[in-house]
């Protein structure tokens, strides 16, 4: 999990310094982890709900696709406001009532009847979710210096691949199972169910996690000083430390645009894979499920390994673009593939592994030069820009889908997009700024 290339402080030795981060990280990664797991598949659920909450309501795709996108609408008029509050009052209050506010707009997600209710609750959803993931971003940079946050941010990223492993062959289940029971059909237990963990995990990081290094009972004084040390060193060295100068960044609005083209590939898997195995033929929602864990663990290996190697050799660009044209590709293969199962698997596989792989290559960039309220406020402005492709992806596709009856187009949009953010890293970012 952690870099295999630490720098030494005063009188640590090697073998001093990697214990002390590796207590770090054990103590926190794991949770944060399990957190992401949970808010993902709160996020996407809805992909998993639309195999039967349309026929159920009389929503067509155009309704579900906006429904989907209005979710990043309140997410990104709130998230640079939400990671400004959490820098002034701590991870430990701001990311367990962000927990518990959304799990419960997610469970009354399930008592919808009208599209404008849809989209007001995905809406609220979007407000309530609004600074989780940047605030973690953020929050890794207190306590891992810029080396090391590589693995340690895949690790965390990595509960992205693990919800749809889990998530997927738990939301059929949910829905074969339970469709009737008092009353109620299977969608509708599935956001209710699904809410649960999220409120557990909001409550366990109220009484576990540390707002900073200082605050950490479990580690030693010298440990504490090690790692402030190290922190406030490359602090120094940050070139965007202030609101101002994020804001007037070129760097940062680049940032922006290529975090686009990535996210518009995240979420069309997220929310149009499990129609995408339904239209090759696939009806049961528990067998559609158990499918879409293939392309999920692939990407989890794949960004892992990429992860693992980008700290070594401590080079960002090359593992950002490849991914993302190789996740191009595959949305290209998908757009192909037609009703035919086992291509249309190869580019979901395709796609998944560039995109996922892509995404924690991505925030070892910003967190490179920026620092104190500049990385409060420039993660959160790239992520809530850069994730208004979680409106857009959905929407545009839905409405595709209505104009032509299929999916290839919006496919081939979204293949272009992440071609054109792969080619925009490789041409247009300078190395001195990728590989910081």
């Amino acid at each position: 999990m952690l870099s295999e290339s630490p720098s030494v402080t005063g009188a640590f030795a090697d073998d001093s310094v990697e214990a002390t981060y590796k207590r770090v990280a054990w103590r926190i990664v794991p949770l944060l982890f399990v957190c992401y797991i949970v808010a993902y598949m709160d996020r996407v659920n809805v992909g998993f709900a639309k195999l039967q909450m349309l026929a159920d309501l009389g929503f067509s795709d155009t309704i579900y696709g906006l429904g989907a996108g209005f979710f990043f609408l309140g997410y990104f008029l709130f998230e640079v406001p939400s990671n400004l509050l959490l820098h002034r009052f701590g991870a430990r209050r701001w990311i367990a009532r962000i927990m518990i506010t959304w799990a419960v707009l997610s469970m009354a997600t399930a008592w919808v009847t009208t599209p404008a209710a849809f989209y007001v609750i995905r809406f609220l959803l979007g407000i309530a979710e609004a600074g989780f993931f940047p605030g973690v971003i953020l929050y890794l940079t207190y306590w891992f210096p810029s080396h090391r946050r590589g693995r340690v941010t895949a690790w965390f990223m990595a509960g992205n691949p693990i919800s749809g492993i889990i998530g997927g062959p738990l939301s059929g289940l949910v829905m074969k199972l339970l469709a009737g029971s008092l009353g109620l059909s299977g969608w509708q237990w599935l956001f209710i169910i699904e809410a649960f963990p999220a409120i557990v995990m909001g409550i366990v990081v109220y009484m576990v996690l540390d707002d900073k290094v200082g605050d950490a009972r479990w580690l030693r004084a010298d440990q504490k000083a090690l790692i402030s040390a190290e922190i406030e060193r490359e602090n120094r060295a940050h070139t965007h430390g202030s609101i101002r100068s994020v804001l007037v960044s070129a760097r940062v609005w680049l940032l922006c645009f290529i975090l686009f083209g990535i996210v518009m590939g995240s979420y069309a898997i997220g929310f149009w894979q499990p129609t995408l195995i339904r239209l090759a033929g696939i009806e049961d929602p528990l067998t559609i499920g158990m499918l879409s864990m293939i392309p999920y663990t692939a990407a989890l290996l794949s960004m892992l390994l990429t992860a693992r190697h980008a700290d070594r050799t401590r080079e960002r660009r090359w593992h950002l673009a490849v991914p993302a044209l190789i996740a191009s590709v595959g949305f290209s293969v998908c757009a192909l593939s037609g009703s035919h199962l086992y291509p249309a698997m190869t580019g979901m596989t395709l796609a998944a592994v560039g995109v996922i792989t892509a995404l924690p290559m991505f925030w070892a960039l910003p967190t490179g030069f920026l620092g104190g309220a500049g990385a409060a406020a420039g993660i959160a402005l790239i992520n809530c820009t850069g994730n208004l492709a979680g409106f857009v992806s959905p929407s545009v596709i839905g409405w595709l889908k209505n104009q032509t009856h299929s999916l290839s187009s919006g496919l081939f949009l979204v293949a272009a997009m992440i071609a054109v953010a792969g080619m925009a890293v490789v041409i247009l970012i300078s190395a001195k700024v990728v590989n910081r």
